[in-house]
């Protein structure tokens, strides 16, 4: 069997990722996802693994700093060959520089001086140059920006990431269109997958905490007692 014919069937074989926000888990687990991979070649198996280490959810954690996620996906960016992949980096990697742009102006920052690493991608100096602008004049371009400025002066961080992965998610689905049943649509898909896991994930924790403030406001000062040595 040719590696055409095994990525058609591979393809194939996998179940739809359902709406990002409707899903309340993946449609099959990782464990199950790695064994279907199994048929990649040696090289596009590589390859996938510098992809998923330059943008997977699962290895970069909220408590990771915007220059963090821009640093490693660069390092990732100079191995990757496939063009196709090289975009879909960048798109994701655009993203997180205008996060780490409106964070660093919420913090009070003035804009990077020049030779600054502290982005990357096509919009870096504009940025820069419309620093005090709320959406830093690239409305056309990344729409969602304004909503993301009024997010983060609000401190509303799940609706914040809520936003950062639709808006990944939009960026994959764009990119999906050109391809159906090749190497490259298996990459989307592996990344689509992670993105709806990250989602799952942050929504059982967000769950959690919720289900512990409502314990503690129904239990009152009875939350703190402890019940040790009693008979």
């Amino acid at each position: 069997m040719s590696d055409t014919d095994a990525y058609v069937m591979l393809i194939s074989s996998l179940p739809g990722v359902q709406a990002l926000f409707l899903a309340k888990q993946p449609p099959l687990s990782r464990l199950k996802l790695d064994q279907r991979l199994r048929v990649l070649t040696p090289e596009d198996a590589a390859t996938l693994k510098l992809v998923e280490d330059a943008l997977d959810w699962r290895q970069l954690q909220m408590a990771a700093s915007e220059q963090d996620v821009i640093d490693h996906g660069r390092q990732a960016m100079t191995r990757i060959e496939n063009e196709t992949l090289q975009l879909i980096v960048r798109d994701r990697l655009e993203i997180r520089t205008c996060i780490a742009a409106l964070r660093r102006r919420s913090r009070g920052e003035g804009p990077p001086q020049a030779g600054t690493p502290w982005g990357f991608g096509r919009w870096v100096g504009h940025i820069a140059r419309n620093w005090t602008e709320a959406t830093f004049r690239l409305d056309g371009t990344f729409p969602w920006l304004n909503d993301a400025d009024r997010l983060m002066r609000d401190d509303d961080t799940i609706a914040l990431e809520r936003l950062i992965l639709e808006q990944s998610y939009k960026s994959l689905q764009r990119r999906a269109g050109e391809h159906a049943f090749d190497f490259e649509a298996v990459v989307i898909y592996v990344l689509k997958w992670s993105i709806v896991d990250r989602w799952a994930r942050h929504n059982a924790e967000a769950a959690a905490r919720r289900f512990e403030d409502l314990t503690e406001a129904g239990l009152g000062s009875f939350a703190t007692l402890s019940f040790e040595g009693e008979a």
